[in-house]
């Protein structure tokens, strides 16, 4: 063909040929294979080989645990004792003898109502005591002396009846006049008010100058014993009920009686009360508006940190659970009606189980119901679960806490060798 045409025209077409194979030598070189071999039997696009592997997924393997219930509950602090001290007799206030907000002491003197009344009484009730036992010495010896001449009838019988009921009635004068002389005695003492009880004063109720006890035993002031101090709390009746029948059915057993009586108190700032307490009792009755029912348990309290009023929460043991199953929080998925985890079956299927969760203990939650030991529990990896494929269970790890580090040692603080160092004034 090359023959046939023109000598331009034929140097023309063979450059042109030319150019062509040497164009595809060079993309057989490029693609790394023989030009024109077709490619190799069940290679995917791209390069890629068969399927993608199952996606991981971060698992703990469940274990019967023996654990001890808690329930934290609300509650208030009160009191242990609380006296309140009153004028006891009328009279005008002379002074106050106590620093308000100090410890006192039992019988301590606190206040001062003019005695000046009483003492006068009290004299006077005195002189009719000793006038009363002067007729009595008087009644018998003439009793006595009458006795023999009776029995000689040298006098009447009348007259010796006469003397014995006049000795009588003159016992009789010194009893009262011993009471009346007791009663003095007892207001001049009770002008000086003194606490009824050990403990905390508040406040002064009146000041100096104030007419007290007129009518009415008036309040002065309000004394609290606050160590040990009560704690009152509330717990539900339905919760109450529930944690009797499963001890009732075996499922819960119930708690030793020395760790019973023993219940920790978390303050309002989330700390812990260094010092534990003794539940003291559980109310028999269910109170008809809330649905609660009360308990009270008892605190040391030696500095004096918890005060009345005091709202805190209290922790209490109340039964035992043999075989629970301690999880992360994250591993259970919590709604408004139930509790369930992700559980991967030995196929490496994952599927949903409820459960029956009682509290937390140590950042856990307690799972009472819906698990068997033995089972792979998903913690993290939700999110590459997609309906029923196949996923791939590795064991967890709890992340580290992370250590803050020092400022002088932090590679964002640490200086440089190479950085210029600023010259001082």
């Amino acid at each position: 063909m090359l023959a046939s045409l023109p000598l331009p025209s034929a140097l023309q077409t063979l450059k042109t040929l030319r150019s062509g194979v040497a164009l595809g030598l060079l993309s057989s070189l490029l693609c790394g294979c023989p030009s024109g071999s077709p490619p190799a039997a069940g290679s995917a696009p791209g390069g890629a080989t068969g399927a993608p592997p199952p996606p991981e997924v971060s698992v703990v393997t469940t274990a019967w645990s023996t654990v001890a219930l808690t329930t934290e509950l609300p509650g208030r602090t009160e009191a242990f004792r609380i006296a309140q001290v009153r004028a006891r007799v009328a009279g005008i206030l002379l002074k106050n003898q106590f620093t308000e907000g100090s410890d006192v002491a039992a019988d301590q003197a606190l206040f001062q109502i003019d005695a000046a009344p009483y003492k006068a009484q009290l004299s006077s009730a005195q002189a009719n005591l000793a006038k009363a036992q002067a007729n009595l010495a008087q009644a018998q010896a003439q009793a006595e002396r009458f006795k023999p001449l009776v029995e000689a009838n040298a006098i009447s019988q009348q007259e010796y009846v006469s003397a014995v009921a006049a000795f009588k009635q003159a016992q009789a004068d010194v009893a009262v006049a011993q009471a009346n002389t007791d009663t003095a005695q007892l207001n001049v003492n009770y002008a000086a008010v003194r606490s009824p009880i050990a403990g905390r004063i508040g406040r002064a109720l009146v000041t100096e100058g104030a007419l007290v006890g007129q009518g009415e035993a008036t309040p002065l002031a309000v004394v609290q014993q606050i160590d040990p101090i009560y704690v009152n709390f509330t717990q539900s009746a339905t919760d109450v009920m529930r944690l009797r029948s499963d001890m009732a059915s075996g499922k819960l057993q119930s708690a030793q009686a020395a760790q019973a009586a023993k219940v920790q108190l978390r303050l309002e700032d989330g700390s812990i009360y260094p010092h534990s307490g003794q539940l003291l009792f559980s109310d028999l009755t269910v109170d008809a508006g809330t649905g609660q029912v009360t308990l009270r348990a008892k605190f040391p309290n030696p500095k004096a940190l918890l005060l009345p009023g005091l709202f805190v929460r209290i922790q209490t043991h109340q039964a035992t659970a043999a075989k629970a199953v301690l999880l992360p929080q994250q591993a259970v998925l919590r709604s408004g009606d139930s509790d369930s985890v992700k559980v991967v079956a030995s196929d490496g299927k994952v599927e949903t189980r409820k459960l029956k969760v009682s509290g937390q203990q140590s950042g856990q939650w307690i799972v009472l119901e819906g698990l068997k030991e033995g089972e792979q529990v998903v913690v993290e990896g939700f999110q590459k679960m997609k309906g029923d494929a196949i996923v791939k269970p590795v064991d967890w790890k709890p992340a580290p806490t992370p250590l803050a580090s020092s400022p002088a040692t932090s590679p964002a603080t640490k200086p440089s060798a190479a950085a210029p160092v600023a010259a001082r004034p």
